[in-house]
């Protein structure tokens, strides 16, 4: 910053700038900025390693209240003990099985309506608003009435994930800590975001993930101020959850998944992955479509407990039908041990797959759509896996001998869904890594991936995350951009066409000197030499003083809300004056030699800093 620590400071009578005489003008009145509950980045980093340890016992209970839940609803047996990747045995029910997801509606419904509505959905979405809408502010009982909703949802078969309640209880969690210690807005975000990385890094045992999801859809910036907290907590939460659940990753796969044929055969492998990548985009932008479209069919049915109750006897119905066609229920919960039998080759049969494909998309539109509380990770993950299996099942019984491997394509098919319909596309790459801990996946799932999420924006601009939003009036942005102007100085993008005249001057006179100029429309205004404010002329401003009736002085219009600023300064350092001290005009001086006056260079104003930001738009594609 030039001119020292007074530079972006409303100038005071003694040290304000002169451009003619050293006579000092009156003091403006300064509008004092409270900036006193901005923390340091070693506390709030402390804060989000707090939250991430919460987060991370937290999904532990959440995982032990799920099982509790399963255990009693399915099988009849007060205990928590459950492996969701397990088929579930066969309960004690017979078809009356069908009522067990309708019983569990109707306390999520009870739950939801009457503690938090907004608990009710996949979550993401609800945490994304509060992010850029609210300020970052969720609702303490959110994460209690989210933990209770969901594990009833998920243990009664509802065919949702448990990724996204834990992200909207992680999510709670950094809010409230946010509220309860006051601190700026946007460190409350960044403990957001730091929630809800933690929360899909314990559940997944992907702490890489897990900071990528936070940054890629959670993080409004992303500095060190921001990823520092967001990391700790991550890796506080992965901590946790490896000490009950073990370090394994969370689907276990084949040792070698011969992803990529070491032969020259491996670049049709590749252009197949990329085949799959935009067959399984299409797919996630039926799910996106699907989903908001039975959201709205439920709509129309009068009464929350109806229309829960009808779209959970629905999902029973699949599950007791493929209970008596094929074994399982498979679409039931989250749908792990379909994916890991679908891995170890157990289920391989093309046109089964593409059924379970169907059922699986069906039963979480139609869970979500009616009121459940769940996350859409999980489903994602099962759909792209059958569609993946399919596909390579499908390939090896038209060509036999093609060098393709059902796990292998089953991995890309959930990581090309997962970044499909999510949008995060890096996110999905390293998580399905970490799940795999195979590296050979990498390249492939980079490439599905691209074309899956290149082809669902052909079909649907929305992400099923942001398209909820977009519905409700609150759009999202669509990436994140570096705002490259805000490093430039302050020369660079003020306004040069400024006039220093007296405040006895004329308005008159401004605008024969500014018409003999070009036109100007900026006037500094001085007092005995000393700046007095600013002064912008626009068609408003020259309709009142034709209808005032007589000659109107500089002095009388000038805008006192000013501030000075150095023309070395840096745009961000001057915008957010602007805008901590609402002031209405930034006057640009430049640099002289002690003892003598500064030369006014041009001036910064509100509407140029729009206008600035709208041309810099133009650096990014798309």
């Amino acid at each position: 910053m030039a001119d020292g620590a007074n530079t972006l400071d409303q100038p005071s009578s003694a040290d304000a700038p002169k451009v003619a005489t050293s006579k000092t003008p009156p003091a403006p009145p300064v509008e004092q900025v409270d900036d006193s509950h901005r923390l340091g980045l070693l506390p709030l980093s402390l804060l989000a390693l707090v939250v991430g340890c919460i987060t991370g016992v937290g999904a532990v209970v959440f995982r032990d209240l799920i099982g509790l839940v399963h255990n009693i609803m399915f099988l009849g047996q007060f205990r928590i003990a459950y492996n969701a990747s397990e088929f579930t045995p066969f309960n004690p029910w017979g078809a009356f099985v069908i009522l067990v997801p309708v019983l569990g509606g109707l306390g999520v419904t009870w739950i939801t309506t009457n503690f938090a509505p907004e608990a009710k959905g996949h979550g993401v979405p609800e945490v994304m608003d509060a992010i850029y809408y609210k300020k970052g502010v969720i609702r303490p009982i959110v994460a209690v009435v989210k933990s209770i909703a969901s594990a009833l949802a998920i243990g009664s078969g509802s065919a949702v994930g448990r990724e996204g309640p834990i992200i909207q209880i992680g999510s709670a969690l950094g809010s409230t800590f946010g509220q309860v210690i006051r601190m700026q807005p946007g460190q409350r975000i960044t403990l957001v975001a730091a929630g809800a990385g933690a929360g899909i890094a314990s559940t997944f045992n992907t702490p890489i993930g897990g900071v990528l999801f936070a940054t890629e859809l959670m993080l409004p910036e992303i500095s060190v101020n921001t990823f520092l907290p967001v990391a700790l907590a991550t890796g506080t939460a992965t901590f946790i959850g490896r000490l009950f659940f073990g370090s394994q990753p969370a689907f276990n796969v084949p040792l070698n998944l011969a992803a990529i044929p070491n032969a020259p055969s491996s670049a049709v492998t590749l252009v197949l992955y990329a085949v799959l990548g935009a067959i399984t985009g299409i797919a996630a932008a039926g799910f996106i479509r699907g989903l908001h479209w039975l959201e709205d069919g439920f709509d129309l049915i009068r009464g929350n407990y109806l229309r829960h109750a009808l779209g959970m006897l629905i999902v029973g119905i699949m599950m007791y039908v493929l209970l008596l066609t094929a074994g399982h229920y498979y679409v039931e919960g989250v749908g792990y041990a379909t994916i890991q039998a679908t891995l170890h080759g157990q289920v391989d049969i093309a046109g089964f797959l593409l059924i379970l494909f169907v059922a699986k998309l069906l039963a979480t539109s139609i869970s979500l759509g009616s009121g459940s509380s769940g996350g859409i990770f999980s489903p994602s993950l099962y759909m792209g896996a059958m569609l993946g299996a399919a596909f390579a099942s499908a390939l090896q019984a038209l060509f036999p001998g093609i060098p393709v491997s059902l796990p292998a394509f089953a991995m890309v098919g959930m990581g090309a869904m997962v970044g499909g319909g999510t949008g995060a596309a890096m996110t999905a790459v390293t998580m399905i890594f970490e799940m795999t801990r195979d590296y050979n996946i990498v390249l492939p799932m980079i490439l599905a991936v691209a074309v899956a999420v290149a082809v669902r924006r052909l079909v649907s601009r929305e992400t099923i995350y942001t398209l909820k939003l977009v519905r409700r009036g609150h759009p999202m942005p669509k990436a994140l951009h570096a705002n490259m102007f805000l490093v430039r100085s302050a020369a660079d993008i003020m306004e040069r066409d400024v006039l220093v005249l007296d405040e006895s001057t004329s308005f008159s006179e401004f605008l024969a000197l500014a018409s003999s100029q070009g036109g100007m429309r900026h006037a500094v205004v001085t007092r005995s030499g000393a700046i007095l404010g600013g002064l912008t002329v626009d068609a408003d401003l020259r309709r009142t003083v034709a209808s005032s009736g007589h000659e109107t002085r500089l002095g009388d219009l000038v805008t006192k809300n000013y501030t000075i600023v150095g023309e070395t300064d840096a745009a961000f350092d001057v915008i957010n004056s602007l805008a901590r001290k609402n002031i209405v005009v930034a006057i640009v001086v430049g640099l002289t030699e002690l003892g003598k006056p500064q030369e006014v260079r041009g001036i910064i104003s509100k509407e140029h800093v729009a206008d600035t930001v709208a041309r810099s738009i133009e650096l990014y594609p798309g």
